[in-house]
């Protein structure tokens, strides 16, 4: 069952990261991308990464998509404004990306050598855990970054609010 629903992800990633290059309008191709996020997040999910699963739905498929959409909104694109792609550059960048695939190709021809991993831990990715060792081992970075994200939003707000006079 496992296998069918990664098969499933998998696909699904695949066809909307290609519908997101694909794609004309670039609200649907936003729209594509939000659903290959989702995608992603249920490999996460399939591996036992539940944090990564919830940061990649908040920040990426959340945050990221909302900024993406605000600013083709605010742009404005559409056919009349967007200059057309020559042949030579879509040429340029089908050679490219061909050059791509084969490094990646070369670079994976090896990987089946390679010793596998021994055997870890089931309860690895669970958010009990990573807050486990966060609070322990990890607190004093811990703390000083969140006391930098402090710093930082009480600059912005300082920087955004206005001067009246």
């Amino acid at each position: 069952m496992t296998m069918y629903l990664f098969y499933f992800l998998a696909f699904l990633a695949i066809l909307c990261g290609l519908m997101v290059i694909l794609e004309k309008n670039p609200v649907h191709s936003v729209l594509y991308l939000i659903i290959t996020f989702f995608a992603l997040a249920g490999h996460y999910l399939l591996l036992n990464a539940q944090f990564l699963f919830i940061v990649q739905i908040m920040v990426y498929a959340g945050a990221i998509m909302v900024l993406f959409l605000f600013v083709i909104m605010l742009l404005n694109l559409n056919k009349e404004t967007e200059p057309h792609k020559s042949n030579l550059v879509k040429f340029a960048a089908a050679i490219s990306a061909g050059l791509l695939l084969v490094v990646l190709v070369a670079a994976m021809k090896g990987a089946e050598t390679l010793p596998a991993p021994a055997t870890t831990n089931a309860d690895m990715g669970l958010v009990k855990n990573l807050g486990q060792v966060l609070f322990t081992q990890f607190l004093l970075p811990f703390e000083t970054a969140s006391l930098l994200f402090l710093a930082a939003m009480v600059g912005a707000v300082m920087l955004g609010k206005r001067d009246i006079k």
